[in-house]
């Protein structure tokens, strides 16, 4: 009987240290809930606050009047946005449509959220606009005084004075919206483009920083591309396997892959104990924690 009584003592404990383990790991809305309604739209983050995740991901762009736009193209994307007049944007207006040549006046009135995305057609769709970084700070922190986010600021060197301003201005521009809705603790600024991050640290030396590693690149060769180390390693989620997630842990990294969406693979981001899960589809990863 004491024999019984210490197996079902001893599996209570390991269920209880596992339950314990899950719920550590962070739950980042990509874009806000991509797969369930139209991306970086005021929409997507309230449904992903209401949903229960601690961070918000999202991404940056820059109108030509030096407003922070959100939104993963610095220009119109025909595969999810309208033009005012609800016409398609065809082939050929491919990449027209620069938010750094448009007033943000101009961007609003474009529809990015009625047209059914290719890639996920759960998402629901809705008239929706791309909105001003403060405007998210705004809704969101309405929503929920202690939200997280994580911002990226989209750039590339082909991109400069053409796409976007070139680094120095496209940083600062970010910190001044961030400084000026008082945010500055509750966010962390990741990018792909080293230059940017570097910027960043110049600029504002205490932000945390996120090292986005894109799936063709090598992690331990982009960390040695930046001069400072980031607390934050943030793969694409093939990149990772249970021991080199341990060892960037054990240097002291987070360590937060992209973007996982079946469920199969969440629960493979869970065995390996990451820090955080970046998803489209926060409903799956926080049903699959709750378990």
């Amino acid at each position: 009987m004491k024999l019984f009584k210490s197996i079902i003592l001893l599996t209570l404990v390991i269920i209880m240290i596992s339950c314990s383990e899950k719920k550590t790991i962070g739950v980042q809305g990509h874009r806000g809930c991509r797969g369930l309604l139209p991306e970086n739209t005021l929409p997507a983050f309230a449904k992903a606050i209401e949903l229960g995740v601690q961070t918000l991901e999202l991404d940056l762009a820059i109108s030509k009047d030096k407003k922070v736009v959100v939104s993963h193209e610095p220009f119109m994307s025909r595969f999810y946005c309208l033009k005012p007049n609800g016409d398609k944007i065809t082939i050929s207006q491919d990449k027209v449509f620069n938010f750094y040549q448009m007033p943000y006046d101009s961007i609003k009135q474009f529809d990015c959220g009625s047209m059914q995305h290719p890639r996920f057609p759960k998402q629901k769709n809705t008239n929706a606009f791309k909105p001003l970084l403060q405007d998210v700070f705004i809704k969101s922190d309405s929503l929920n005084p202690d939200i997280k986010y994580n911002i990226e600021i989209k750039a590339s060197p082909e991109y400069d004075h053409v796409y976007t301003p070139a680094p120095k201005e496209y940083v600062a521009l970010v910190l001044q919206v961030i400084q000026d809705n008082g945010v500055f603790d509750r966010c962390n600024l990741q990018s792909f483009d080293v230059r940017i991050l570097e910027e960043i640290k110049k600029q504002a030396p205490t932000m945390k920083q996120a090292l986005l590693v894109d799936e063709n690149e090598n992690i331990d060769e982009k960390l040695t591309s930046l001069s400072f180390k980031p607390e934050i390693i943030s793969p694409y989620f093939e990149l990772l396997n249970k021991t080199s997630v341990k060892h960037y842990q054990d240097l002291g990294f987070q360590v937060i892959p992209w973007t996982v969406n079946e469920i199969s693979d969440m629960q493979t981001m869970i065995n390996y104990k990451v820090n955080s899960i970046i998803t489209d589809y926060p409903d799956r990863l926080l049903g699959l924690l709750s378990e």
